[in-house]
């Protein structure tokens, strides 16, 4: 069985870009990525200061992820969010357009209040479910 989302007239339709519930058959490698940053390969942030440059960085580094362990962010059902500023929501979910397609994952978004490093203003953990080969 496909990933599929869930919709329900019995809750609020979500105003960001997520489901408000993905199921998938457990068949298959379960893929837990750790909490991704704007960290690009070479060590530097990108987009300090800019939040849509570090959603984009996050998602980049969520797709490497994912495809080293032989999927793609269609295989992704969940991703958490942390943000330093939750008024940041519509240009963060502006940029996960860009990378996530219908069936949409499950998300939870947070504020916090601090980082492991100040520059940082994002940061998503994420599960993926890849088909068995």
């Amino acid at each position: 069985m496909p990933k599929q989302e869930i919709s329900t007239s019995n809750l609020r339709t979500p105003n960001g870009h997520f489901s408000q519930a993905t199921t998938i058959e457990a068949k298959g490698k379960l893929v837990f990525i750790s909490g991704m940053t704007a960290r690009k390969p070479d060590g530097t942030i990108a987009g300090i200061g800019d939040v849509s440059e570090q959603t984009r960085q996050v998602c980049e580094n969520i797709k490497a992820a994912v495809e080293m362990a032989g999927g793609t962010l269609a295989d992704v059902c969940r991703v958490d969010v942390y943000v330093r500023n939750i008024e940041d929501f519509d240009k963060i979910h502006a940029v996960r357009r860009e990378y996530f397609q219908s069936p949409l994952p499950a998300s939870t978004m947070v504020e916090v209040s601090k980082m492991v490093f100040p520059e940082y203003l994002i940061e998503i953990s994420a599960i993926a479910v890849l088909p068995d080969a």
